[in-house]
């Protein structure tokens, strides 16, 4: 076998598992149906049955792709193509536009993981959107991402490629290129890797710090958060290490090329200090996920989640931390601590354009008993970084169970006049909150009226 030349694959399979074609690559089940699009042969068979019965069902498939119509709400279904491997995909209702759904019982990506997590979405220079995630599972190698692509605005989708290893990636564009920035595995080397044809494929990507080579390991920690160009440099956050992990920021002059690891300078990891916050009934020092975010004052500080279940108070606050822009290898010092209302998972900060004033989408944390809670999702807004405000729920499922259904880490961008935001979302059958079986795309058409 030949020697391969670049990151992505379609798709990737280890080299000793069988490559079995046609091979579904993408999975979008709805209320009483299933629709898929697979690799290989486009015409082709398309079999089904409800798990666990002997008999399949079939319907010719064309051009790669089928819909799987009039199939019961609310269970699960064995999907193959032809002599391709078996999928497994639960019926239901789903929010928003699916954009990929994976089943915590689908086996087809188990050397990676079984969950869709990290969320990340951008315009690229081409002008379709681009959305990618990776497959996760507790204590699982953890190594592989999938790019989706939309030439309709968000309406449909359709699989791109895979890339490997690749994890916890963050896909952004600066001066016209398009980039991502990942770890290769949890704890692994930190990358970065670039797209010449709208993410279609991807070069090898270059090692900007090397991590652990196992789990155990310390190595990068991050997730994808923005890529903030501020002051002539392009700035972003990860951590370092196992829980409690170190804060640290990596940044590249705007005008370097980023693709040269010579040109990266990373700040030293700080661990919390749990005096920092002036709160003796708080012992915490997990400090994770943090967002560079340009402040009302100009300067640049990292905003990180703050881990407080257990404590006094149990929920609530944020940890800011000063960068130093004149000394980008300089540590993060604390600044303040900020009250915010979704601190125990992930979070962006982002100004609204033309406006004073900070959006964020939160997993919204209603009181005591529920800190840990993930299935209320919520657009808040500050204009000072200082005191949040609830703008509106976007998903409201408190009455499903919170340790089976959650809405988490979403990315988001503003464009004109519309909000657009990718959700990794646990729901109809997901293993549980946290483990997400799909993501989602949504859009608030013009998002600045609910501000008034």
């Amino acid at each position: 076998m030949k020697a391969h030349t670049q990151w992505s694959y379609r798709p990737y399979r280890p080299i000793l598992w069988e490559k079995k074609l046609p091979f579904i690559c993408r999975l979008v089940p709805d209320e009483t149906g299933v629709y898929l699009d697979w690799l290989g042969d486009g015409c082709q068979r398309v079999y089904w049955r409800k798990r666990g019965e002997e008999e399949f069902f079939s319907c010719p498939g064309e051009n790669g792709s089928c819909r799987i119509s009039g199939l019961e709400p609310d269970t699960d279904y064995e999907i193959r193509v032809g002599e391709g491997e078996l999928r497994l995909a639960r019926t239901g209702i789903y929010p928003g536009t699916v954009v990929n759904y994976v089943h915590h019982q689908d086996n087809v990506y188990a050397f990676s993981g079984h969950a869709l997590c990290s969320p990340s979405m951008v315009r690229t220079p081409q002008g379709h959107l681009l959305s990618s995630m990776d497959l996760f599972s507790s204590r699982a190698p953890q190594n592989l991402s999938l790019i989706f692509r939309s030439d309709d605005d968000g309406a449909t989708w359709r699989y791109v490629c895979d890339l490997f290893p690749c994890f916890w990636g963050r896909l952004f564009v600066h001066r016209g290129r398009l980039f991502i920035i990942a770890v290769s595995t949890e704890f692994g080397d930190l990358l970065i890797g670039e797209s010449k044809d709208g993410g279609n494929t991807w070069g090898n990507p270059t090692v900007l710090l090397r991590g652990g080579c196992k789990r155990e390991e310390d190595g990068a920690h991050r997730n994808p958060q923005p890529v903030v160009e501020h002051n002539g440099r392009l700035w972003f956050s990860l951590e370092w290490g196992h829980s409690p992990y170190a804060g640290l920021h990596g940044s590249v002059p705007a005008d370097a090329d980023p693709m040269d690891a010579e040109n990266w300078l990373f700040s030293e990891p700080v661990k919390m200090d749990p005096t920092w916050t002036g709160e003796p009934g708080i012992t915490s020092t997990a400090i994770l996920e943090g967002c560079m975010t340009v402040c009302p004052d100009g300067r640049l500080r990292n905003i990180y989640r703050y881990q407080l279940i257990g404590n006094t108070p149990s929920y609530g606050l944020a940890v800011v931390m000063d960068v130093n822009e004149a000394d980008p290898e300089a540590p993060e010092t604390f600044c303040r601590m900020m009250s915010f209302p979704g601190n125990h998972s992930k979070f962006m900060i982002k100004p609204v354009p033309g406006e004073e004033l900070y959006l964020s989408i939160v997993s919204r944390i209603l009181g005591p008993g529920c800190e840990g809670n993930r299935n209320l999702l919520s657009l808040v807004s500050s204009r000072d970084l200082e005191k949040w405000e609830l703008v509106c729920d976007l998903l409201d499922h408190r009455e499903d169970d919170p340790k089976l259904v959650g809405f988490q880490y979403v990315d988001f961008f503003f464009e004109g006049d519309d909000l657009l935001w990718l959700c990794r979302t646990a729901i109809n059958g997901a293993k549980n909150f946290h483990d997400a079986n799909c993501q989602t795309f949504h859009r608030i058409k013009n998002y600045k009226n609910l501000l008034i």
